[in-house]
């Protein structure tokens, strides 16, 4: 089982939910959250940094400007990080931003894996 964390925003260039990264991004960037939020989403974001790979992939094909553009999944057993998202979505929760935790076993073609999380390019039938 593969597990997305989103919100009900839409991606300008995808056309698939936001992410909860960005979201807390941009409520960072908009000086919304509180102090202690913001030091709380800073240490959050450290977290995953060291302990989260960067994709080296986000599409199937090798052009820069392909059009399917992979998603990121967390795999069920990430449950570490999990709940390190889940206190990401608590944030913006307090920020009255709705945040659904979709949950497939088919995410689509996948292009990159490791450990913790796989990108994937969305099958059309992939709720994203």
């Amino acid at each position: 089982m593969f597990l997305r964390f989103v919100i009900p925003s839409r991606d300008p260039d995808s056309g698939k939910r936001q992410g909860v990264f960005q979201a807390l991004a941009d409520l960072s960037y908009e000086q919304r959250l509180t102090p202690a939020e913001e030091i709380l989403y800073n240490e959050l974001r450290r977290w995953f940094n060291e302990h989260l790979e960067r994709p080296d992939r986000f599409s199937r094909s090798s052009r820069h400007n392909s059009k399917n553009v992979a998603i990121s999944w967390f795999k069920d057993s990430a449950t570490t990080h999990i709940s390190k998202m889940r206190e990401m979505a608590a944030i913006l929760n307090a920020h009255d931003v709705t945040v659904e935790v979709i949950q497939t076993e088919r995410p689509g073609y996948i292009v990159y894996e490791d450990r913790y999380q796989v990108c994937a390019e969305p099958f059309r039938e992939t709720d994203s």
